[in-house]
Formats: structure tokens, C-alpha cells, sequence
């Protein structure tokens, strides 16, 4: 009888250590789909730009891909000129650094993403230097309903921490 309840005690102290590692795995947030800018949720920037279709780091409309390993963003915008331009990021996500060329020659960005506890939250730390100058943005990735994710980018300046949350609605 004692062999017993050590063994039923063995297998419960296995499984609360198994359990919850694979509850979690299942439990992360995809952001797999077509993704519009909804400029009415999100803060506007600093100077009216950035947000829109034309707008700089981190807005317009995108296509993300996910699987277990990666997260790949799509972002196709129009230049001041006229030209289209399509920019591709891909993230690990096993928490080993990314390297994604920049935009506009802004120097290649090294990335680590990390996913929050309870899976439900992506975290994107990203340095990028160019010019003699190391910029860090951290973007926090959440799905506040399955058709509506919240992307909050806080980025480090040479004037300071600029934060800006932006709102995306399921295609």
C-alpha cells in the first residue's frame, strides 16, 4: 500500500510539472491574419505621422504568419513618390534572437521575442543602429478580442520615451 501512494504521489508531482509547460504552449495568442489600421482606437503620434498607410515604423495595414516557431509581419506601403514598398520581419519565437534588414537603410535590427506567462502576450524587444546611433523599440503584441489586436511600441529617442498604441481590426 505505501509503494502505492508513492507512486500516485510520483506521477502527481510529474504532471505538475508537465501540465502546465503544455496547458501554456496551447494557450499562446496567434496573430496570424490581415490586419487594418483602425486610427479612431489608436493614439496618433508625435508630429501627425506614422500611423497611416504611409506612415513610418509600425503602421499601415500587415499580414502576419504564425507558427510554433516564428511570427513573419508584411508590411506593404506607399512612398512619398509613389513607389511600393514591401518590408518583411520575422521573429523567433523560442526567445533566440531575430535579424531583419531595416527599412530605408536604416541598418539591420536584432530582435528577442518573448511571450508573456499566460501566453496571451508577445513582447518584441528590437535595437537597430545606424547613423552612430542605437535606437530600442519594445513592441507589446495583444489580442484584446479574437478580431482586434493592440500593438503598444514604446521607443527610446534622443528625446526621450515616446509610447504609442496602435489598434488593428481582423480582416
Amino acid at each position: 500500500m505505501k509503494n502505492k501512494v508513492i507512486g500516485i504521489l510520483a506521477v502527481a508531482v510529474i504532471a505538475a510539472f508537465i501540465m502546465p509547460s503544455a496547458v501554456n504552449a496551447q494557450a499562446k495568442a496567434n496573430f496570424s491574419g490581415n490586419w487594418v489600421f483602425n486610427a479612431s482606437k489608436s493614439d496618433q503620434p508625435p508630429g501627425g505621422q506614422g500611423g497611416g498607410q504611409r506612415g513610418g515604423f509600425g503602421g499601415g495595414d500587415f499580414v502576419a504568419k504564425q507558427d510554433a516557431n516564428t511570427l513573419t509581419v508584411e508590411r506593404t506601403r506607399t512612398t512619398q513618390d509613389g513607389q511600393t514598398v514591401t518590408t518583411t520581419m520575422k521573429y523567433n519565437l523560442d526567445g533566440k534572437e531575430s535579424v531583419n534588414a531595416g527599412m530605408g537603410g536604416r541598418g539591420e535590427s536584432k530582435s528577442v521575442a518573448t511571450w508573456s506567462a499566460d501566453g496571451k502576450t508577445l513582447t518584441i524587444v528590437a535595437t537597430r543602429t545606424f547613423n552612430d546611433r542605437t535606437m530600442t523599440t519594445k513592441e507589446v503584441w495583444t489580442l484584446t478580442t479574437p478580431t482586434q489586436l493592440t500593438i503598444t511600441t514604446t521607443t527610446q529617442t534622443p528625446n526621450g520615451e515616446v509610447t504609442m498604441k496602435r489598434v488593428y481590426d481582423k480582416k
